[in-house]
C-alpha cells in the first residue's frame, strides 16, 4: 500500500517530492544547512496521511515494523524518521523496531543503481531483535518512506516471515517511485 508516487530525478519538485527530499535530511545537516523544522512537520504530515488511510481496525491488532535507515544506532547520521512516523500515527500502537543493521551503508537514495545493496546483502546485515520478538505479532506492516525497487521490503520479510511463520505480512509506504517516460513527448506511431 502506498499514499503517494514520487517522481525519480525529480529533486524537490512537487509536494511529494518535497515531503520525501525533506524526510531525509541527515541529522548531520540540521546545523550546515537551513530547512531542518521541515523534517519534523514532513514526519508529522506523513503520521496524520498514514492514520487517515490504514484501518483502524487493522491497526488495533497490528505490529508496524520500521525499515532501518542506512546509518546503524550510533552513527552522527543515525535517524529514526520510520520509528517516529509510525508512532505519531496514533497512541499506543504497537511499533517494533524488530530489525536492525549491523553495519552502515549508504543510502539507497543517493547510491548510484548499480551501488545499491542486493536483497542479500541486506539480509547479510540485518539482525532481527529478539528482545522485541515476544509477543509474538499476529499481522505485520512492514512501514518504509518510498518504495522503489522493493529489495529493503524483500529483505525485511524474508527475515520476519521466518521468525514469524504464517503471520500475514503487508507493505506500507508513504510513496512509491515513477520514472519519466523514456521517450518524452514523442508520437511513438511516428516511429512504426
Amino acid at each position: 500500500m502506498f499514499l503517494r508516487e514520487y517522481k525519480a530525478s525529480a529533486g524537490y519538485e512537487g509536494e511529494t517530492n518535497s515531503l520525501i527530499w525533506n524526510l531525509k535530511k541527515k541529522p548531520s545537516e540540521r546545523r550546515i544547512k537551513g530547512g531542518w523544522h521541515h523534517k519534523g512537520r514532513a514526519i508529522s504530515q506523513a503520521s496524520r496521511e498514514l492514520a487517515a488511510s490504514l484501518n483502524p481496525k487493522w491497526l488495533d491488532h497490528a505490529t508496524l515494523v520500521p525499515v532501518p535507515g542506512s546509518k546503524a544506532a550510533g552513527h552522527p547520521d543515525y535517524d529514526d524518521r520510520m520509528e517516529q512516523i509510525c508512532r505519531g500515527i496514533r497512541p499506543g500502537l504497537d511499533v517494533r523496531c524488530l530489525v536492525t543493521q549491523a553495519a552502515s551503508t549508504e543510502a539507497s537514495h543517493s547510491a548510484g543503481d548499480g551501488n545499491r545493496a542486493s536483497v542479500s546483502e541486506l539480509l547479510s546485515n540485518y539482525q532481527l531483535d529478539e528482545a522485541l520478538a515476544e509477543p509474538a505479532p499476529s499481522g505485520i506492516g512492514i512501514f518504509d518512506d518510498v518504495l522503489t525497487v522493493g529489495r529493503h521490503y524483500r529483505a525485511m520479510h524474508t527475515i520476519l516471515s521466518k521468525r514469524f511463520p504464517g503471520v500475514p505480512i503487508t507493505g506500507i509506504f508513504i510513496a512509491r517511485t515513477i520514472h519519466p517516460n523514456p521517450f518524452g513527448d514523442i508520437d511513438l506511431s511516428d516511429l512504426i
